[in-house]
């Protein structure tokens, strides 16, 4: 069975701009990866489990924040690994420098059967939408689109 992932976009207005908030992943592999390496904060659920519910869990874990109010379907992606990820946008603001993630145990380096402790994410951000579409890992690009689309924001990226 394949993987599934459930997330959630958290946005802002800023007059006419609209920003959306990404997270950095924590770990050794992501350290000094920028570009095309931020994602919607996000996390795997399982069968019986409202992908809804476990986006809502996972966006807490993994930043601290609490997401409440309408949750704007975005759809679902295929990343280059093969898993499914589910993703919906809800309006709201935070300040990433109060972003508190959860830990998680990772072989580091890979297949050396050494365990480390690192945190999911590392760091969040916001983003305009055409800074974030060079941000996001490519797979999620489409939530910043679909997002932009359902709120009828139309921005012209140079």
């Amino acid at each position: 069975m394949e993987k599934r992932s459930a997330g959630l976009l958290m946005f802002r207005r800023r007059g006419s701009e609209l920003e959306v908030f990404l997270v950095h992943p924590g770990g050794p592999f992501w350290a000094k990866k920028d570009a095309g390496s931020w994602m919607v904060p996000k996390g795997e659920y399982v069968d019986g489990e409202l992908p809804l519910g476990a986006a809502r869990r996972e966006f807490q874990e993994e930043t601290g924040f609490e997401a409440k109010g309408e949750f704007i379907d975005l759809g679902s992606v295929k990343q280059a690994s093969g898993k499914l990820v589910r993703a919906w946008a809800f309006e709201g603001d935070c300040d990433p420098q109060k972003l508190i993630s959860n830990f998680c145990t990772i072989e580091w380096p890979p297949r050396s059967g050494r365990m480390i402790e690192i945190p999911e994410v590392d760091r969040g951000a916001w983003y305009s939408l055409s800074a974030a579409r060079s941000a996001i890992l490519k797979s999620q690009q489409p939530f910043v689109d679909v997002l932009a689309t359902k709120l009828q924001i139309i921005q012209v990226v140079k």
